[in-house]
């Protein structure tokens, strides 16, 4: 028996093997939960995404295209979803992000233009509520479900070349907190992972990424990087019924580097 049996949800943010959500969609089914996805638009993102999902074991993955840019591509997405599922949702991870990546340099932040900073707080931290939105009814249906984003040390402390993107994961852990407030009263809670340094697609985009790796070596108290396991165990656990009564948190899973001050 697995912690998930007999629970399906949504995993939106599989670029490849590497990103986080990948891990956590792993781990997920390795408890026995059923998983659906989406990608980007387009052929070579579908492409890609299928690839990645099908090393997890998934023969025929449901995937559908999205633009989380879009009201109307975000209305499509949940609406197959919940054709294809019985109108029911028990998880939704929400593991996306976006900043134009000539602004995540150390030293510009202050020279951000505004479409630059208002991009970022869209993608990364006001999608998070668009989803909640439109899982609501199906968790309802569902009996309650868990929704988990992922965050990153970032969002309270200043990390060189993080940027606007610290900036819009600040919004994203609120955004968590008023969510987990309006919605627990259905049984839905809400969390976020402060996942630690990962290289993946978004990571190498920050600048400075390789102190940062560097640091986490010489300073973490596990005296290591985080690996996507550690983070896809502690989201299998928050989405599962064993995290019931955890809600509005935001959990580091980061070898510690978040408690060193030096």
């Amino acid at each position: 028996m697995g912690l998930l049996d007999g629970k399906t949800g949504l995993i939106v943010g599989i670029a490849n093997e590497r990103s986080y959500a990948w891990f956590i969609a792993q781990s997920i089914i390795a408890q026995g939960g059923k998983c659906a996805f989406t990608h980007l638009p387009g052929e070579k993102n579908e492409r890609r995404t299928r690839r990645a999902v099908e090393a997890l074991g998934v023969a025929d993955p449901w995937l559908h295209p999205l633009d989380a840019s879009s009201d109307e591509d975000m209305d499509k997405a949940f609406s197959a979803y919940a054709e294809a599922h019985g109108q029911k949702m028990h998880f939704l991870v929400h593991s996306i992000a976006f900043a134009d990546r000539e602004w995540l340099q150390i030293g510009n932040f202050h020279k951000t233009p505004r479409k630059a900073y208002l991009d970022a707080i869209d993608i990364s931290s006001y999608t998070l509520a668009a989803m909640a939105s439109r899982a609501k009814d199906m968790m309802i249906n569902a009996g309650g479900g868990s929704v988990l984003a992922m965050s990153y040390y970032g969002s309270e402390k200043v990390v060189p070349g993080y940027n606007i993107m610290g900036v819009a994961k600040a919004a994203l852990e609120t955004t968590s907190r008023y969510l987990a407030s309006e919605l627990g009263q259905h049984n839905i809670r809400v969390n976020t992972i402060s996942g630690g340094y990962l290289r993946t697609l978004a990571s190498s985009a920050v600048g400075g990424a390789e102190e940062i790796s560097k640091h986490n070596l010489e300073r973490a108290p596990l005296r290591r990087n985080v690996e996507g396991g550690d983070v896809g165990g502690v989201a299998a656990f928050l989405v599962s019924d064993l995290a019931n009564g955890v809600t509005g948190e935001n959990i580091y899973v980061d070898c510690g580097v978040n408690i060193v001050g030096v």
